[in-house]
């Protein structure tokens, strides 16, 4: 009994050790990797952020000419690598780490975006806003006084590769 009574005088002497959470929350402290966001007016659908996740909680599916990005926090672990790999900033941590719900369709968040098919096969092969951003950012100087895009920005890497192939054999035959 005694025991028990100096055990509790140590407890009361120790004061409060424990935060009031639920009631007094203390905000995240600065630079707190949180929950991951993505935004769905930035996203070029890459598929960077579904490489690098280590859980694979980003899943990416191609179906009816969309492709869908989906995010289901509820296996993340807060790493950060999607908002660190994405080229355009979509993919964002925010200091939100409450993430309890009854409902475990409420942790997971989609994004779709339209495809394009290829010219030669109709196989969706990327989204519309990764070939805007080839078009705008990646053609070489030298195509810029053309006035038309050439013909392989629209063939998937399947068509590019045959297509070649019998551009190499043609002009290897003509020699």
């Amino acid at each position: 009994m005694i025991s028990k009574i100096k055990e509790a005088l140590i407890c009361l002497r120790a004061g409060r050790v424990t935060f009031r959470y639920p009631l007094a929350p203390k905000p995240a402290p600065k630079r707190f990797r949180g929950r991951p966001t993505i935004d769905g007016s930035k996203c070029l659908g890459c598929g960077a952020c579904a490489a690098v996740c280590p859980p694979r909680l980003i899943l990416m599916h191609d179906q009816d000419g969309r492709r869908t990005v989906e995010l289901n926090y509820s296996r993340c672990t807060y790493c950060a690598r999607c908002q660190e790999i994405c080229p355009v900033g979509a993919m964002t941590c925010t200091e939100d780490f409450e993430l309890a719900t009854s409902n475990r369709e409420n942790l997971s968040v989609a994004v779709e975006l339209e495809t394009v098919p290829c010219r030669d096969c109709s196989a969706p092969f990327m989204t519309q806003r990764m070939l805007k951003k080839m078009i705008d950012e990646f053609r070489p100087p030298w195509m810029e006084k053309m006035l038309q895009t050439p013909e392989w920005f629209w063939l998937c890497p399947d068509c590019r590769l045959n297509s070649t192939g019998l551009n190499m054999e043609r002009n290897i035959k003509n020699e």
